[in-house]
Formats: structure tokens, C-alpha cells, sequence
């Protein structure tokens, strides 16, 4: 039995071992720094075990598989149950016919007496006048200064409410601040772009008795619109398309489904500042995590992930996404 280890500065190792079966191993997940064992430490470890007469073999770290292995066109097929491949979103409808205002009294019910409290959003007392002092406030009597959602129960000064509107998309919904109730339906500022979804004869990590879907979103660099934080100016569009992965399996398909209204309900990407790198004016991920690794979990991004599709529910159902949505898409 021996092993002959060679491990030079850089961290780059090969071991070429003979030995029986019972030889333990030191796992090496990566060599960013996110395994359990440092590759430093375990080299050393490695060393000091052999110079001990001790039997040592480091494994190899895992590569990170971003894709499946190459797919023929005549492979790829519709995800069962869905009558279409693909999906293209264009420019915000714009919704007429409702002042702010309007709106929000639609969501709101009377409050005669309001609670000694404060209104969360300008965080003065709600038995006092509204502290929002910007522009478009419109005097309400008394009886209208203080209103309650007729859902979740909060209340808050009428003024504030219409303020918060204006400052939003003005997509005819409104979004409670305190508990993320949404009256109406919610849409985002998605620029327009293009979904596709197929299944691919290959399987995730963790899913080894279903095939896979492959949502590839494509969202081109533009100006941008009214409804974006900076209108007319141009915004970026990095990493597209975007290669994405769900089991083919009856959740995989639900979670589909529900991904398909989020977009066309354009609350997939948003345009705004990269978390990761730094970057302004440029689309992003909106609060709904999808899966970009095909074949390994390295990142935090891929498979194994038990409870991915139940997170992703979760997260569809923050942005007023439920199964009842996924009920009515064809």
C-alpha cells in the first residue's frame, strides 16, 4: 500500500493511490473556499498523514455543471399539459379611466374614530393630519383623513396611501405596507422580453425519475419607460438568455404554470441595481429565485435542493401569485 501525493503552491493537486478498499478519504468539496476542508489544510493534512506512514488520498472538488449534455432538436418536447413553448411580454398597457385616489378608496373602508396610533407611513398619529407634504396632495375632509383596508384591517392616513401609489407602478393595485396584503392585481416593470419552456430528456440531482424542464428567458438591453427608475435612459441586460431548470414532475409543472402568470404579470425581472455586481440601470432578478444550475449545487443555485419548488411558492404567493392563478392559465 502506498500513495504518492504531489500538491504544489497553487493549490493544484493530483494523487495517483494504490491501496486497499478500506483507505479513507479527505473530501474536498471545492476550492473556493466554501468546503468543509480548506485545500490547504487538507494538502498539509495529506503531507503530515503520509510522513506518518498513514494511508491519505484527497478526492478531486466537484465541477460546476451549468448545462445538461448536449440535446438534439428532436429530443426536446413540450412540457405535458401546456399547449404552447413560449411567451413574449411587451410593453406596460397602461390602465385609464381611475385617479390615484380612486383607487385607493376602492380598497378602503370609512374609519370614524381612529386608534391613538400611528400611521406607519408618515409615522404621525393617525388622529392628526397626514405628514406627507410632496406633491399631488389633494385636501379630504375629516371623515375621508383616515382609512382602514378592508382585507388585512391596518389603517393609515388616506393621503399617505394615495402617496405610496404614485411612488409605485400605478397598476391599479396597492400593496398593505405593514403585512404585504395585495389589493387588485399586482404587475411589475419586466421590459419586454420572451419565455420559453421545453422538456429536455435529462435529470436533475434529486430528481433521478423525471426528465427536466428548461425555461430559457431572453430579455434585450433598451430605454427605459415611464414605469422604470430612470425613464428614457438606457439599461443593460447581462447573462441572457438565461438557462433555467425545474423537474418535469406534477409540482415542477404547477410551479411552471405560476412562473408563466408572474411573467406575463412582468414580476420575474425588474430593472434596478445588481446585488452582485454593482452595476445600476440594469434587469434583475425580482424576488423569485430560479434554479441556473443543471447538474450541481456549487453555488447555491442548482440541485439537490428538497425544498426549492415550496420556496418558490412561497415567493410567487408574496407577489399575489396563488394555485387559483395557476387554475386559469391554459
Amino acid at each position: 500500500m502506498f500513495c504518492l501525493l504531489m500538491y504544489d503552491l497553487t493549490l493544484k493537486y493530483s494523487a495517483v493511490c494504490v491501496f486497499s478498499c478500506s483507505v479513507p478519504t479527505v473530501p474536498v468539496k471545492n476550492l473556493n473556499g466554501s468546503s468543509p476542508v480548506h485545500p490547504a489544510l487538507a494538502g498539509i493534512t495529506g503531507i503530515l498523514m503520509s510522513a506518518a506512514a498513514l494511508p491519505v488520498c484527497l478526492t478531486r472538488p466537484p465541477k460546476l455543471v451549468l448545462h445538461p449534455p448536449p440535446v438534439s432538436k428532436s429530443d426536446i418536447k413540450p412540457v405535458p399539459g401546456f399547449g404552447h413553448c413560449c411567451r413574449k411580454t411587451t410593453k406596460k398597457q397602461a390602465r385609464k379611466g381611475k385617479t390615484p385616489e380612486e383607487v385607493v378608496k376602492k380598497y378602503l373602508q370609512k374609519v370614524k374614530s381612529p386608534p391613538e396610533e400611528d400611521c406607519t407611513i408618515c409615522m404621525e398619529p393617525l388622529g392628526g393630519p397626514s405628514g406627507y407634504k410632496g406633491p399631488g396632495v389633494t385636501p379630504v375632509s375629516r371623515a375621508e383623513s383616515v382609512g382602514r383596508l378592508a382585507q388585512c384591517g391596518h389603517q393609515y392616513h388616506f393621503q399617505c396611501l394615495v402617496a405610496m401609489y404614485n411612488n409605485g407602478n400605478k397598476d391599479g393595485s396597492l400593496q398593505c405596507p405593514t403585512c404585504k396584503t395585495i389589493y387588485g392585481v399586482k404587475t411589475g416593470n419586466q421590459p419586454a422580453g420572451k419565455m420559453e419552456y421545453h422538456v429536455i430528456p435529462h435529470s436533475l440531482p434529486g430528481h433521478p425519475d423525471c426528465k427536466s424542464i428548461r425555461i430559457i428567458y431572453n430579455i434585450p438591453p433598451g430605454l427605459q419607460g415611464p414605469e422604470h427608475p430612470n425613464p428614457t435612459k438606457p439599461f443593460t441586460a447581462r447573462g441572457f438568455p438565461r438557462h433555467c431548470y425545474l423537474p418535469d414532475s406534477e409540482k415542477g409543472r404547477k410551479v411552471l404554470k405560476l412562473l408563466l402568470v408572474a411573467w406575463d404579470r412582468r414580476l420575474i425581472f425588474s430593472i434596478g441595481t445588481s446585488s452582485t455586481t454593482g452595476e445600476s440601470d440594469t434587469v434583475i432578478w425580482n424576488e423569485v429565485h430560479h434554479k441556473t444550475e443543471f447538474g450541481s449545487n456549487l453555488t447555491g443555485h442548482g440541485f439537490p435542493d428538497p425544498g426549492h419548488l415550496n420556496n418558490v411558492l412561497e415567493e410567487l404567493r408574496a407577489q399575489g401569485i396563488t394555485e387559483d392563478d395557476g387554475l386559469m392559465e391554459k
